[in-house]
């Protein structure tokens, strides 16, 4: 295979759904793409029903490129990570790994124009968010929930109003910013720096204002982006947990017993913002970001150094700051849901209280004139409601009248 006939597998799987997001070749499938969630097959010519194990193999080495430290990576940890580039069309961030014996391969397409907050829709206290001069902002879901993007959206807000230093620490990189009155250099792992943490590291003795870190993989990154908080910068990175509780205690998790109360002290002083976000499908195609927002007070400070109790969790410590634009998940599927943007199920799949969405989607409906129960026009029976009309007790003998 040649490398423009992977081209034109490549192009020939964008262009064949609208809003594409990920391409899929697996052995004994045919050619799939992800649109709005869901995976779907790609018709090319010449047909290919279920691609054979030679196929992806030829796929996966035309994507190394003969990159001898790619074809190490995966030989020796089974996967490996990098990026390509489909001249004039997309990049994509590659992911090559074995299973059963064979390499399945998957490509994120990258997005190549930065977003706006506003184009993103994201609430007005991220501006705010943007606003940080130190400390540690944290956006977490899972793998595909737009967290990058996200990001992104916030580095080009600092870049629209800050003349400051910003390097970035990816893999790969993602979105290019241009050099606007921030000044911007991006660094790739693999090619610039070999781990997070030792490009942390070096991170700090090139006088950045922000430092974006990919993604706090391990123990020894998220001890290094700590000092690198305390000590004056802007740390901005990404994790996958599911909500604010979650990525705190994720964060305790990497170190030892012994060492949590410290950890605790420091996470207190230097988190700012955890966004945490889920993609829902929309009503009319496409998804849409929920958000669950958290920022620091003191209850938010005292939680995360004495732990969580009762009336002091991260859920009550949020609903309660509501007023001040953080949120939960609950929140924003009930404000999706009055929208119209997502369905009564979908909120009701997408959000972390199912009994406190329930009772507020029930408001709306009262609020709408709408009916909140399936059931309607119940009556009882003749005989069954002569039954149950309770009857009055007799009275006891000392009250009886004479």
């Amino acid at each position: 295979m040649q490398r423009t006939e992977l081209d034109y597998v490549l192009g020939t799987m964008l262009d064949s759904h609208k809003d594409v997001s990920d391409l899929n070749i697996t052995v004994d499938k045919p050619l799939q793409v992800e649109t709005s969630g869901q995976l779907v097959p790609v018709v090319i010519e010449p047909p290919v029903e279920r691609l054979t194990p030679f196929q992806t193999e030829m796929v996966a080495l035309n994507l190394i490129g003969g990159s001898r430290r790619l074809t190490e990576d995966l030989l020796r940890t089974g996967s490996c990570d990098s990026s390509y580039s489909l001249v004039g069309k997309a990049r994509f961030r590659v992911n090559i790994f074995s299973q059963r014996g064979n390499y399945s391969i998957v490509l994120r397409k990258l997005n190549t124009t930065i977003p706006t907050l506003e184009e993103l829709g994201m609430p007005d206290i991220f501006h705010q968010v943007a606003k940080e001069k130190t400390g540690l902002v944290l956006v977490t879901g899972a793998t595909g929930s737009g967290k990058s993007t996200t990001l992104a959206a916030l580095l080009n807000e600092i870049n629209e109003s800050k003349s400051i230093h910003i390097i970035t620490l990816e893999d790969p990189v993602e979105f290019v910013h241009p050099q606007k009155m921030a000044t911007f250099n991006q660094r790739e792992m693999g090619t610039d720096f070999d781990a997070f943490s030792s490009g942390l590291r070096a991170a700090l003795r090139q006088a950045p204002k922000v430092i974006l870190v990919g993604e706090m993989r391990d123990r020894e990154t998220v001890e290094i982006g700590l000092s690198a908080a305390e000590t004056g910068h802007l740390v901005v990175s990404t994790l996958h947990t599911i909500d604010a509780g979650q990525t705190i205690n994720r964060i305790l998790g990497m170190f030892e017993t012994e060492e949590q109360e410290q950890v605790r002290i420091r996470l207190a002083d230097t988190l700012r913002w955890i966004v945490s976000q889920r993609l829902a499908p929309k009503v009319n195609g496409g998804r849409f970001a929920l958000l669950e927002i958290m920022g620091s007070n003191l209850r938010i400070k005292d939680s995360i150094t004495y732990g969580e109790s009762e009336g002091k969790s991260f859920y009550e410590i949020i609903e309660a700051s509501y007023t001040f634009g953080w949120r939960t998940f609950d929140h924003a599927c009930l404000e999706a849901y009055e929208q119209g943007l997502v369905t009564e199920e979908t909120a009701q799949l997408y959000c972390t209280k199912k009994g406190v969405v329930t009772r507020g989607i029930d408001n709306i409906k009262k609020k709408r004139g709408e009916a909140t129960s399936t059931l309607v026009n119940l009556k009882m029976k003749a005989g069954e409601e002569a039954a149950a009309k309770p009857s009055s007790p007799p009275l006891p003998a000392t009250l009886k009248l004479k």
